[in-house]
């Protein structure tokens, strides 16, 4: 006797859109730019310093890095230092931020998710990605669901075959 049985992917059949974050994630080393290496006596920016250090310093190795500019010191550092520090650095790097590397990468998913067509999403039931092989900030998530709410069915989180219900369109 021959037991024949159909396989059947319901996953595939589901109608489900999955969303990899990872496809987002932003190409380029992240570095941090600590603005205490340049403090005279670790205190304070002095201007006449500050000022040579940016004509000699090589901004060429800032080449196609993503910068996250920090004080990590308390020390008077007026904005202006800041503002030379990006002017200098923008011409080489992808991006430059006020900010540590959890903010960078906020802002550098911020910046690629703004790029996405929500036509693509528009009431479809829409599965976000939950794990894989690049650290996803929580910030990408809450981002994808601000953009996503207004457009899709539904959002759930996890893999197509285990989700967690995010939201629901009543209709």
């Amino acid at each position: 006797m021959e037991i024949q049985e159909n396989i059947v992917n319901k996953v595939a059949n589901s109608g489900l859109v999955t969303l990899n974050l990872e496809d987002f994630y932003y190409k380029g080393e992240r570095v941090v730019y600590d603005i205490k290496d340049n403090l005279f006596q670790g205190l304070m920016l002095r201007e006449k310093d500050f000022r040579e250090f940016i004509k000699t310093h090589d901004w060429t190795q800032y080449k196609d890095k993503n910068i996250a500019i920090i004080c990590s010191v308390d020390a008077i550092v007026p904005t202006w230092a800041y503002m030379l520090l990006a002017n200098r650095l923008q011409p080489f790097a992808n991006e430059v931020v006020f900010a540590d590397l959890q903010g960078l990468e906020t802002i550098l998913f911020k910046k690629a998710l703004a790029e996405i067509d929500l036509a693509k999403y528009a009431n479809e039931r829409v599965v976000v990605k939950g794990c894989g092989d690049i650290e996803i900030p929580v910030s990408a998530y809450v981002e994808i669901t601000n953009l996503l709410t207004p457009v899709v069915k539904s959002i759930m989180f996890g893999e197509p075959c285990s989700t967690v219900p995010v939201f629901k369109r009543k209709d």
